[in-house]
C-alpha cells in the first residue's frame, strides 16, 4: 500500500514573474525537507548556471537565489499516494491552490513545468489560471529522465532567459 505524502509550501516572492512547477517532491527531497534535494537531480545546477550564480549549497541559499531572480517554486500536487519517487507511481493526486498563489503573486506571467507529468497535471487542474500566462514544458531535471545535461540546460536557459532580460 502507498502512503499519502504532502508537498512543500511554495517559495513565492510577491514580485515573482515566473513559476516553476514540479509534480511532487521525491522521497529524498521529502526526507531532506526541500525541493530537488536528490544529489543527482540537475535542478539547482541548471538554475545556478542559467542565473550566473554559484551553486546554492543549502536551503537558505536556494531560497535567496529564487528570490533574487523573481522566481516562484512549487509543485502541481498538494498531496498524493506514491510508493518511491517515480511520477508513474502517483495515485490519488490532489492539486495545490493555484488560485491563492496567483492572487498572492499577480505578476507571474510564465509557468515553467519541470517534466511531462507536471505539465499534464497542471493543464488538467490549472486550466482556469492559464489565460494570460505562457506555459513552457521543460525536460525533467530528474536523474530518471536521461536526456543529456547539456540539452536540459539549453532548454531551461532558453525558457529562463526571458526573465533575466527584463530584470
Amino acid at each position: 500500500m502507498s502512503e499519502r505524502i504532502v508537498a512543500f509550501d511554495p517559495v513565492a516572492p510577491p514580485g515573482a514573474r515566473a513559476l516553476i512547477l514540479g509534480s511532487m517532491p521525491s522521497v529524498e527531497s521529502l526526507n531532506r525537507g526541500f525541493y530537488y534535494a536528490h544529489p543527482r537531480n540537475a535542478f539547482w545546477h541548471i538554475l545556478a548556471q542559467v542565473c550566473n550564480e554559484p551553486f546554492p549549497e543549502d536551503i537558505p541559499a536556494r531560497i535567496a537565489l529564487l528570490e533574487r531572480h523573481d522566481l516562484a517554486l512549487w509543485d502541481v500536487l498538494a498531496s498524493c499516494e506514491r510508493q518511491g519517487s517515480l511520477d508513474s507511481a502517483i495515485r490519488q493526486p490532489a492539486p495545490n491552490d493555484f488560485e491563492g498563489l496567483f492572487r498572492r503573486c499577480p505578476n507571474i506571467r510564465r509557468v515553467l513545468l519541470n517534466g511531462g507529468t507536471a505539465h499534464r497535471l497542471f493543464v488538467k487542474w490549472g486550466k482556469p489560471f492559464i489565460e494570460g500566462r505562457e506555459l513552457i514544458k521543460l525536460p525533467s531535471t530528474s536523474p530518471a529522465y536521461t536526456l543529456p545535461y547539456e540539452r536540459k540546460l539549453a532548454q531551461w536557459r532558453q525558457a529562463l532567459n526571458y526573465e533575466h532580460e527584463s530584470l
